[in-house]
């Protein structure tokens, strides 16, 4: 029997069945007790498992992160919740110095089972600080597993399998999709998580790959829509795990199709989207007809709520990149 969900009852009923499944797994951060959190990720938590395993903690996020490193090195799989993403970087320190590096510091025999949730990106007429997409900084960090679903069923399904991981995971939950909502089989999907680390054909092309994750995603299926009204058929990857990457699967489609766009709301320079492209013209460099482009925010701090339309990905500046990719040629 199928349930309509969105996106953030999606994680709200993961967490629940991980806590439920397994009582080492703790929730805390920022207003996530009785209040639910900001976004009500975590509504009805406390209530149901009680306030020593949902609970709320001082607007420190330096210590939130320092407690749940010693709550890991002990037995418990925390949760936490950073509640915006660049209320995170305080807890940078913490997550690159010892949450990345403490098991390869102690050889493997000191693990982190951790989640950090970092509600994450645009599109929700936020202002600084409340709308960054910081994955980058996560990606470069060795030792950390980064991954950014996009459809409701992967906020349900990626989120316990990065609870049950046995390394800590950055889960990235882009803000603009927490009220999408799709019908899931849900007692079906219970049985079935363990899909992590693999990207996925988000929809079938045959003239240009469209590469996107997290927010970005549902844009390139509207890109892909437009297209195809104008005879153009492009293919759509959703990356889902940024690290580990599926070079397979993107590769795939990009020698399939002989072109690329690659698509993210981040700042270009140094980015999710520059190493894709990178790995993509390693891998697929005798495929190619055309150089693998871009499409992703400016490279300037994330600008004030009526401008971010203009600082977005958004389907025409993806249409225009597509319509750059050499077609003279073909």
């Amino acid at each position: 029997m199928s349930t309509t969900l969105t996106f953030a009852k999606a994680l709200n009923t993961a967490l629940a069945d991980e806590m439920e499944s397994d009582s080492t797994v703790v929730v805390f951060g920022e207003d996530v007790g009785p209040l639910g959190g900001v976004f009500r990720i975590t509504d009805g938590l406390t209530a149901r498992f009680g306030e020593e395993r949902c609970f709320d903690t001082p607007l420190a996020e330096s210590g939130i992160m320092g407690m749940a490193i010693g709550m890991a090195m002990n037995g418990l799989r925390p949760v936490v919740e950073m509640q915006f993403d660049a209320f995170a970087y305080p807890a940078f320190e913490q997550v690159v110095s010892h949450v990345a590096k403490m098991p390869n510091r102690t050889k493997g025999k000191v693990k982190l089972p951790m989640v950090i949730r970092i509600p994450y990106a645009g599109g929700i007429g936020g202002v600084e600080h409340h709308c960054d997409s910081s994955e980058s900084y996560y990606a470069h960090t060795p030792g950390l597993t980064v991954v950014a679903p996009a459809t409701v069923q992967d906020a349900y399904t990626m989120l316990r399998d990065a609870i049950r991981h046995p390394d800590p995971v950055v889960f990235l939950e882009p803000k603009k999709l927490y009220w999408s909502k799709e019908d899931l089989e849900l007692e079906s999907l219970r049985e079935s998580v363990g899909s992590f680390g693999r990207a996925v054909v988000a929809r079938e092309g045959s003239d240009a790959t469209l590469i996107a994750y997290g927010p970005s995603v549902s844009t390139a299926l509207n890109a892909a829509a437009a297209a195809a009204e104008e005879g153009r058929s492009l293919e759509v990857i959703d990356v889902r795990s940024i690290v580990p990457f599926d070079d397979e699967t993107v590769a795939a489609s990009v020698r399939k199709t002989g072109r690329a766009v690659v698509i993210a709301e981040a700042p270009g320079f140094a980015s999710v989207a520059s190493e894709i492209v990178a790995r993509v013209q390693e891998r697929c460099f005798h495929s190619l007809a055309a150089p693998v482009l871009r499409v992703t925010g400016f490279d300037i701090p994330y600008p004030a709520p009526k401008l971010e339309q203009f600082y977005l990905p958004s389907v025409d500046r993806i249409l225009d990149a597509v319509d750059d990719l050499q077609w003279e040629d073909a």
